[in-house]
């Protein structure tokens, strides 16, 4: 089996990645009505008034539930609730729930659990009286009884693992317990069974947070988010909160039934060059350091002065910066969107959030570090990596905030692991590598991963390569994906009978979200060694929308050839056009320089499309030349619009 890269224009590419960036998917405009009816239940308790308080679960109950507003639900919320409203708002979800297709719970607060039983903490529990604790509370069986008087999907989201507040002095009263349910539930966990989570270190819980950012992204199974947000919370936390899901549904289900369409930061791009606005250039550089686009961002920059004029923004652009405000959760956005917008459909939204939400230069020391020193491999919606680069240009700044953190919350290994590679980007090997070990044997997977590749190459320590690899096989064991990928391409390169497992190891990864083992998997069964080569084309799409854009080329070659799949050249134009529009340069390219690779009628495709959105004016003829290519150019700098990828 070769590893090679394979000529461009006729295959996808033959190369296994080990280490790329990543991005997620947006929604291009509010997510259409849906058919089906959709009922949720919301309450966030935080403001206890024996237990001890929470900062999050009210911003939580209010966000969720701001955003499945707009995805078609009806939503009953509920604030701070005694055990009495809590018992009422219950009630009369579950009378609601008959009628209703899809039925949602999201709780976030104190929850417990006492031989295997869960049960959900009102405010005004009474941690006085220890022998009737349990008696004040919830249980969550009353919800599930509630939510099984549905006859359509039933969903349950519980950011309520955290460390039990209520001294029960019972061995099994920490976390919450696994719950079985009947057909049609999918119930969802901050964390596994049995273990703890930690709270947000900003205005969401780490779990909510990582819901916010997934649940608007268009044509998304259920099983596929919870795999993103699993993804997204195993990286803020160094894989010390997993969350977990038990699903029996037995059909699809989508959040936001709206056409998919290319990455956020893709659209971040595309609206900040529209409106020519300097301050969203900047805040692109500063999101997306390493991006797909800095060097276009660069010159536009460089292009124009600083009190150079603005371009307004129409209806769909609004859409789009509100789209992208609410999965960043970033307030510069939010402003934006009132600046742009100040009448706008989501204007009442934006000022609550703008109140709420602080800015980055105002966030604590552990924030701070979680921006300054976030490996890129580690990067959300709301933290972006930091390059190696640009963390040493930061060195003195990240070591003194990460030492901050580190001081300020001592049962989270992973700020120990992002002092280490502040360090270690500052040239100070030796400290890094102590503070990558104490990291790694407190059960951090990013510093397993960075001492394993220390260890590998021999950078600041002496080459050990056995070492290295049992580092990885810890790492993948504890559910990291690099560190499945790096034992995964080992083993297949090496062939042999070791090539079993480093298919398993490759599905793992997949599995756990990453976009890299899952082209991998798509060139693997392209090629025939792995399902069947029809499994190729939903592999190489999926990885494209987990952020592996040249997935969409990967994609676009089979459809265009007809290879394991029916030849469809309209489908390989859409992939064309996604992936001009997110990938580094390089299709668009090989799209000017090398267009006779593509059959005729997926450029007569291309063409009519880009037509249809004024971008080109010749004849649809398959016949490449200037004004396809020049089409094409406009498409990327700015032309993006979601009705030439629709039909």
């Amino acid at each position: 089996m070769s590893f090679l890269h394979v000529p461009s224009g006729f295959k996808p590419g033959g190369l296994f990645f080990r280490l790329a960036g990543a991005a997620l998917a947006v929604a291009l405009a509010a997510a259409p009505l849906s058919a089906e009816t959709r009922l949720a239940l919301i309450i966030g308790n935080a403001g206890y008034e024996t237990a001890p308080a929470l900062d999050n679960p009210s911003n939580d109950a209010n966000d969720i539930a701001a955003a499945l507003n707009g995805l078609g639900f009806r939503v009953m919320l509920g604030i701070d609730q005694s055990q009495d409203q809590m018992d009422t708002l219950i009630g009369e979800f579950g009378a609601a729930a008959a009628t209703a297709d899809v039925v949602l719970f999201f709780f976030a607060g104190h929850a417990f659990q006492v031989s295997e039983q869960n049960y959900l903490v009102p405010v005004d529990v009474n941690l006085a009286q220890a022998d009737r604790v349990v008696s004040q509370t919830v249980p969550l069986g009353r919800v599930l009884d509630a939510l099984g008087k549905a006859p359509g999907l039933k969903l349950l989201f519980l950011d309520a693992c955290r460390d039990n507040p209520l001294d029960l002095d019972r061995d099994d009263s920490g976390g919450l317990a696994r719950v079985g349910s009947a057909a049609d539930f999918l119930i969802a966990y901050a964390t596994q069974p049995g273990a703890v989570a930690y709270d947000g270190e900003g205005r969401n819980g780490t779990f909510t947070e990582a819901l916010l950012t997934h649940i608007r992204t268009p044509q998304q199974d259920i099983s596929e988010m919870m795999i993103s947000v699993r993804k997204d919370v195993v990286a803020r936390t160094g894989g010390q909160q997993i969350p977990w899901e038990s699903s029996s549904l037995t059909r699809q289900f989508r959040f936001d039934e709206g056409p998919p369409t290319a990455s956020a930061e893709t659209i971040f791009y595309q609206v900040a060059t529209r409106s020519a606005d300097p301050d969203l250039l900047r805040l692109y550089l500063e999101r997306y350091p390493d991006g797909a686009h800095v060097s276009e961002v660069l010159v536009l920059l460089a292009g124009r002065s600083e009190g150079g004029a603005r371009r307004g923004l129409g209806d769909s652009d609004g859409d789009q910066l509100w789209d992208l405000a609410q999965r960043t959760r970033l307030r510069t956005l939010f402003e934006s969107y009132l600046a742009q917008y100040p009448e706008g459909p989501h204007a009442a939204e934006a000022r609550r959030m703008v109140a709420e939400l602080p800015a980055d230069e105002e966030a604590g020391a552990a924030r701070r570090c979680e921006l300054l020193a976030t490996h890129p491999r580690d990067r959300t919606e709301t933290t972006p990596g930091a390059p190696y680069e640009l963390l040493a240009q930061n060195g003195a700044q990240a070591i003194q905030v990460c030492s901050q953190a580190m001081a300020d919350y001592p049962e989270q290994p992973k700020y120990v692991a992002l002092l280490a590679r502040a360090y270690a980007a500052s040239g100070m090997r030796e400290r890094a590598v102590e503070l990558y070990e104490t990291a790694a044997k407190r059960g951090d997977l990013r510093a397993m991963v960075s001492l394993a590749l220390l260890k590998e190459t021999g950078d600041g320590l002496a080459q050990d390569p056995a070492g290295a690899l049992a580092l990885y096989e810890q790492a993948a064991a504890a559910g990291s994906a690099d560190a499945a990928i790096n034992l995964a391409v080992t083993l297949l390169e090496g062939g042999g009978g070791e090539a079993a497992r480093g298919l398993d190891l490759m599905q793992q990864a997949s599995q756990a979200g990453s976009s890299i083992a899952t082209f991998n998997l798509g060139v693997l069964a392209q090629e025939g060694s792995f399902g069947d080569p029809a499994d190729a084309l939903p592999l190489f799409e999926r990885a494209a929308r987990e952020g592996e854009a040249r997935g969409y080329r990967a994609a676009a070659v089979l459809l265009d050839e007809g290879r394991g799949v029916a030849r469809d050249p309209g489908r390989a134009a859409v992939q064309l056009l996604l992936g001009v529009a997110s990938d580094d340069g390089a299709l668009l390219r090989e799209l000017s320089t090398q267009a006779g690779n593509w059959r005729a009628d997926t450029l007569a495709s291309l063409q009519e499309r880009l037509a249809r959105v004024g971008l080109y004016d010749g004849p649809a003829d398959g016949t490449p030349g200037p004004a396809l290519d020049a089409a094409l150019a406009g498409w990327r700098s700015g032309g993006f619009n979601a009705s030439a990828l629709s039909g």
